[in-house]
């Protein structure tokens, strides 16, 4: 069987450069996967997707004109319902088979089997295979129509006729390139009919190029086009030619920006360009982000990494004499870096307490009020944090006070994504302490997972007082996450405070700390009582957290069963609970501790009485009293050893419980008829699981 490259591309007007690449593997996945489905291509088959500025095109090899004849068998109706009592065919058994194309087939031309319930028509036939040159229309419109287009663009057409017809599609298309090997397949793509030819560079190549043969297809755009069609060697060519004109300079390179120049440009090519060093008294992520943003320019910086003062530029025009390109650029960018220092000298004479007094005309949410409103609870959050941890309680005070003062700066304003970085810069200019400034940039952090934590003490209660403020405030007006929707971060926020205080080993109690941030809010912001919930959803955050770190599913479960407190003792207690795990003991007690938690849970919903303490003079039987003796003989060594935070200890201890234990649930029945008896083995049992639980819910290692 004959196999041939097949080529299709789509000439359009200009792609959206930010979606170009993701539409580029979405078409030619689609238009593959649909030629397998058919047959027409199988696993010998290659795809290979490219996307210009102006096109969408796929190459795939050993593609066959017309797929393999199939002989299928396939269920009709049950007998039942397809004869009617004189064995003649029913109104189903006709409807049926000619839905099924078969409107000339009889009772006779079928099978019949049982299904295991009932006989069964079945009909037998060859399907024959498809044919690519009247099944690839169809397939381009249906992949076409489920490509991940951000915005779908309407537009009209003449389809043969003088009539127009409205079409929807990412942009429109001017020409189709379609071939399979020599042949150009009398396909018909948005109104625009098949044909074998394609454009060259707008600038540098003639506006029609002929391709004889799917193969050649790279070849002429390169070679006569002046076209390099393939995304990935364009990425990788604008990398290389950043490297090799920074010369002794770092280029910064964000994959964001790479990706974009790659989906603008059909033949890049690298020009430095340079800017007044005068600009330099800017901070440089300002002029930074100038650059990439406004301008799609790639900064560089020299060895200590401060910022140089010349950039580079991706052009789309290979020429000998680049002068006017490189002096267009600096031309370009300067009112651009002007504009940026402008801001800069302007927000230097603004005081920060005049810049936070304006915050209270900025709404932060209509149910908790401005932002100046939340700088107080924040201010007050950080008080309280500072003297939980013995941290200078003035630097955390003033660093939530000016936190947020960048957010009414021009500077911000033109460039949200400053908001923090700016905030130091202001807060040094102005003679704030070293802390206090690193804390305007750090309290935004982590920003996302595995993003760095707060370098400084005073950062790091910022953050924390931010975070929790926004969690409990926000959780507690009713808007907490639902499915894929979290509009104010929560689940961030929420991994952020449990990062911070397990990996910075905080000494805090969750539960008061949020019912200390609770405390921040007025009844008439409508905030319920949510200390709980928000703190069940941060254990959540740390369920994953942990699971993501390797850690066992039964380990995470014993330590958060017993709703922990105190977050910067978990890691020690999942240590502990590993060790104790791998004992000769653990199965066992898990097991009872299983068994021992289930009968006081069923005592409990039955009303049962349990007795305040352990009668001895009621501990008629040996292995109770044996286990009596025991819990007594080891509770001080567990107990000192949870005190001092030694929870391997503590859990190894209750190694020597294991005899006693299988003694009493072999020997001891708990719910006998005497009340007295009952209630006095129920509270030995609630000692016992109290013991065991203490560091870790063994019961969740029991199998």
């Amino acid at each position: 069987m004959t196999t041939q490259d097949l080529l299709v591309e789509l000439l359009t007007e200009e792609l959206p450069p930010k979606a170009l690449n993701k539409l580029s593997t979405a078409f030619a996945n689609g238009v593959y996967e649909a030629l397998t489905q058919l047959g027409l291509a199988g696993s010998e088959s290659q795809r290979h997707a490219y996307a210009t500025p102006r096109r969408l095109a796929v190459s795939i090899s050993n593609v066959v004109e017309q797929a393999a004849d199939v002989t299928r068998r396939d269920k009709v109706l049950p007998v039942s319902v397809g004869l009617d009592v004189n064995g003649q065919a029913t109104a189903s058994l006709t409807k049926k088979l000619t839905a099924m194309g078969f409107p000339d087939k009889t009772p006779a031309d079928l099978d019949i089997e049982n299904d295991g319930k009932q006989d069964v028509f079945f009909i037998s036939y060859t399907q024959k295979g498809a044919i690519l040159a009247e099944v690839l229309q169809t397939v381009l419109s249906d992949v076409s129509a489920k490509l991940p287009i951000p915005k779908v663009m309407t537009y009209q057409i003449h389809a043969g006729t003088a009539a127009q017809e409205d079409v929807q599609f990412v942009r429109p298309v001017k020409r189709a390139l379609v071939l399979w090997g020599d042949d150009v397949l009398p396909v018909t793509v948005f109104g625009v009919k098949a044909d074998r030819l394609t454009d060259g560079h707008r600038f540098m190549s003639e506006p029609a190029l002929s391709v004889k043969n799917a193969a050649d297809y790279t070849h002429v755009l390169r070679n006569q086009g002046m076209v390099e069609p393939d995304f990935k060697v364009r990425r990788e060519s604008i990398y290389e030619q950043l490297k090799l004109k920074a010369d002794a300079h770092q280029v910064i390179m964000p994959d964001e920006l790479l990706d974009e120049v790659t989906a603008l440009t059909e033949w890049p090519v690298v020009y430095k360009a340079s800017f007044d060093e005068s600009f330099l008294s800017v901070p440089q992520e300002c002029l930074i982000l100038t650059m990439q943003t406004n301008q799609k320019y790639f900064a560089m910086t020299d060895a200590t990494g401060a910022l140089v003062n010349e950039f580079l530029v991706i052009s789309n025009i290979l020429t000998d004499e680049p002068d006017n390109i490189i002096e267009g650029n600096a031309r370009v960018v300067r009112p651009r870096l002007a504009d940026a220092q402008f801001f800069f000298e302007q927000d230097k004479k603004k005081s920060l307490d005049n810049m936070v007094a304006k915050l209270s005309n900025v709404v932060y949410h209509n149910k908790l009020g401005s932002q100046g409103e939340r700088v107080t609870r924040v201010k007050n959050i950080a008080a309280y944090l500072a003297t939980a941890l013995n941290a200078n309680v003035a630097n955390a005070q003033r660093a939530a006070t000016i936190a947020k003062a960048d957010l009414v700066s021009d500077m911000v304003g033109e460039f949200p994504e400053l908001q923090g970085v700016m905030g130091r810069y202001y807060a040094t200019h102005h003679g704030e302490s070293a802390d206090v400034a690193a804390a305007c940039a750090e309290h935004y952090q982590p920003r996302f997972a595995g993003d760095e934590l707060p370098a400084t003490t005073t950062g790091l209660i910022t953050a924390l007082a931010d975070k929790l403020e926004t969690l409990v405030g926000i959780w507690g007006i009713g808007l907490q996450p639902t499915g894929e929707k979290d509009p104010f971060a929560l689940r961030r926020h929420a991994l952020g405070v449990v990062r911070m205080i397990l990996e910075k080993r905080l000494p805090l109690s969750l539960s008061e700390t949020l019912a200390a941030v609770q405390s921040e809010f007025n009844d008439n912001m409508q905030v319920k009582n949510s200390e709980q919930a928000v703190k069940t959803f941060m254990l959540d955050r740390l369920k994953g957290m942990l699971k993501d770190q390797g850690y066992a599913p039964a380990h995470i479960e014993a330590v958060l069963s017993n709703n922990p407190d105190r977050l910067d003792e978990v890691e020690d207690k999942l240590a502990a609970v590993k060790a104790f795990a791998v004992l000769p003991e653990a199965t066992n007690l898990a097991a009872a501790n299983k068994r021992c938690v289930n009968i006081l849970r069923k005592a409990t919903e039955k009303d049962e009485a349990i007795a305040p303490e352990v009668d001895k003079t009621l501990l008629s039987e040996s292995a109770e009293q044996a286990l009596a003796n025991a819990v007594e003989a080891v509770r001080p060594s567990v107990q000192t050893a949870i005190e001092q935070r030694a929870y391997q200890t503590a859990l190894t201890s209750l190694a020597s419980l294991r005899e006693p234990v299988d003694a009493f649930f072999v020997d001891v029945m708990v719910m006998v008829d005497d009340a007295a008896v009952r209630a006095n083995r129920l509270k030995l049992l609630q000692d016992l699981a109290q013991l065991m639980n203490g560091v870790a819910d063994i019961s969740q290692l029991a199998v």
